[in-house]
């Protein structure tokens, strides 16, 4: 969920402003663009067909400063296109110049001199776009439009134009030459399930998920994560039931959900079919009738009157916390504590964790470990995440890409480069959650269409990191869950023959049986621009991922495989795909490589 929180952008961006850019390290020539913006509102979105990107509407800009979200400077909550205008200068012949987003929220299209650069879909991630061929000497124009999708939106943290030599340059921060946390083997080769007790079944509680615990088990999911299981917040609620993550009682258990009996009957159920339990927890803030907003009122961020304030102004219905009170961060530490020893609970996801600090989070995670072997996921992408605190982090990505690439509009080879720039910006073997669905998305059945869903799936389970099924998402569930309201799973699909869920029990069981899938290298195939490919190794076998994006059959042929992988052949004892099949002899060639994929069709094969 995208959460970010105004007063705590210093916070977000120290590790930006305390180490500069690799080209100020190198001595290449760098110029901020934190100065001097005008922005203009575009609420019918007709900015494109009036072609501002080529000469500015001067009628209605005002001026702003970035890093930051818009709403801080208009004044009130707006979602939809707002426009960027600024513009820098060239002071030299350059050989090759890059325009540096460090994240901008939510989508973006840039122009330079009124000729479009780039597009980039998706906040929190870093991007750039080379400029060289659009600069010029002297005076340029940089126009950005950017779409948000819901909350916050803007160019909220820093952007740069930079001259630079390999990608490297720009992207590679102070983390990539570190080590992450060592992760347990049950949190690497983990599956992670998310359920929302409202709507998992019909009673809509602990008993209802208890019920279909051997269920997830024959699934082959491995750690199951219960988003909040708090009393709800009262106060300002959104919806008729109010949102789970607007916490009234850190302690309490919500009593729609059952009993603190109910849910330590449900651990040890899971538990006994070696499944993990991990609960989701809301450190940011609290709901508005929380007593600890009355019994400790200096633990919140208040306003210059005095008063108690939301995170943003998308946020109404909770209370910001202060985390520059020892006693709050004290009380937090206790309360986490308590749910590993009162319940075995097995870990937490932690909300909206970078709007807390780091810090705390490397406290809270050496008391915890002391207590027993846990997992700590991150619903968030800063790379220091990952040293001590952390076991994990949101790979939104991956995510971000995939609508782009099934409409055809963007390479499938962008989810190569992903791969390829986490290398630079993360910590060595740090550990990414891949999905293609979660609580605060649509389904991606419905989003992504079947076939979508389904690719985008076998990708997810393919790639480096670990994989996430969302509840329902194994029965293709078509419609998006409001996490205001009662919902319900039509678990009625599993009657019959559900063949999407025996997809699902397929794809797990190919990803447990292939640890190269989990622990292996990752080395992209280049088999054309519509067809995603690359290859996992490790020392017990080699795993080529195959998929197509196209609209046309078409054929792939293992001949060409990088000279290090030319030795290996297909062994089709050991795949898994769908819409695929094997070609007959072509020009001479063994037919075992000769792979016909049908649009959409994919391959996930051994190689020996």
């Amino acid at each position: 969920m995208k959460r970010i929180k105004y007063e705590s952008l210093s916070l977000i961006f120290i590790f930006l402003l305390a180490f500069t850019s690799c080209a100020a390290q190198t001595n290449y020539w760098d110029f901020e663009l934190n100065k001097n913006w005008k922005i203009k509102i575009d609420p019918e979105k007709n900015g494109f067909e009036k072609k501002w990107f080529e000469k500015i509407d001067e009628v209605g800009l005002q001026e702003i400063e970035v890093p930051s979200f818009w709403e801080n400077e208009i004044g009130f909550e707006f979602d939809g296109w707002v426009w960027y205008f600024n513009t820098f200068s060239i002071p030299s012949n350059l050989e090759k110049v890059a325009v540096k987003c460090d994240a901008i929220d939510d989508d973006a299209i840039i122009w330079i001199n009124g000729k479009e650069v780039g597009r980039h879909t998706g906040y929190s991630e870093s991007f750039y776009f080379d400029i060289t061929d659009y600069i010029r000497l002297g005076d340029n124009v940089i126009t950005i439009l950017v779409e948000d999708h819901g909350g916050p939106g803007g160019i909220y943290k820093p952007i740069r134009v930079s001259e630079y030599s390999v990608s490297e340059d720009l992207l590679k921060t102070k983390y990539s030459d570190m080590n992450a946390r060592h992760s347990v083997k049950w949190i690497n080769e983990g599956i992670i399930y998310e359920i929302y007790p409202r709507v998992f079944s019909k009673e809509g509680n602990f008993k209802g998920i208890t019920n279909r615990l051997e269920q997830l088990n024959q699934l082959g999911v491995t750690i199951l994560w219960l988003m909040p299981i708090n009393p709800i917040g009262e106060i300002k609620r959104k919806g008729g039931l109010g949102s789970p993550y607007s916490v009234r009682d850190f302690y309490g258990i919500n009593s729609e959900y059952g009993t603190p009996a109910d849910l330590k009957e449900l651990v040890s159920k899971a538990h006994n079919l070696g499944l993990k339990v991990i609960i989701d927890v809301v450190l940011n803030h609290s709901a508005w009738d929380n007593p600890l907003a009355n019994d400790h009122p200096d633990w919140y961020t208040k306003n210059e009157s005095g008063k108690i304030i939301p995170p943003n102004s998308d946020w109404m219905d909770v209370a910001d916390f202060n985390y520059e009170s020892i006693e709050l961060r004290k009380y937090m530490i206790e309360m986490l504590k308590y749910w590993i020893s009162e319940f075995d609970i097995d870990g937490f996801r932690c909300d909206v964790s970078e709007l807390v600090p780091t810090e705390f989070w490397e406290e809270a995670r050496k008391e915890l470990d002391e207590i027993k072997t846990i997992f700590m996921l991150s619903e968030g992408t800063l790379p220091e995440h990952h040293l001590s605190a952390f076991d994990m982090t949101y790979s939104w990505n991956v995510y971000d890409n995939f609508s782009g690439i099934l409409a055809r509009v963007k390479k499938p080879s962008m989810i190569t480069e992903v791969i390829k720039t986490e290398k630079f910006m993360f910590p060595k073997n740090s550990l990414r959650m891949r999905f293609n669905e979660n609580h605060d998305k649509p389904r991606a059945a419905g989003f992504f269409g079947n076939d979508g869903a389904v690719i985008t799936s076998a990708i997810i389970f393919s790639l480096p990191g670990v994989p996430l099924i969302h509840n329902g998402q194994e029965i293709g569930e078509m419609e998006y869950s409001s996490l205001f309201e009662k919902g319900e799973i039509d678990w009625s699909k599993l009657d019959g023959d559900n063949k999407l869920f025996r997809f699902y029990q397929d794809l797990i069981s190919f990803r447990k049986r292939n640890s190269s899938l989990v622990y292996g290298s990752f080395d992209p195939i280049d088999f054309g621009d519509e067809i995603l490919a690359y290859i996992r190794s490790n020392q017990e076998n080699h795993i080529i991922s195959i998929y197509n994006f196209s609209n046309t059959v078409k054929t792939v042929d293992l001949n060409f495989l990088p000279e290090k992988f030319k030795a290996l052949k297909p062994n089709f004892n050991n795949s898994f795909g769908k819409k695929y099949r094997i070609d007959e002899i072509r020009m001479g060639r063994p037919a075992n490589k000769l792979i016909e994929l049908e649009q959409f069709g994919f391959i996930l094969l051994e190689l020996k």
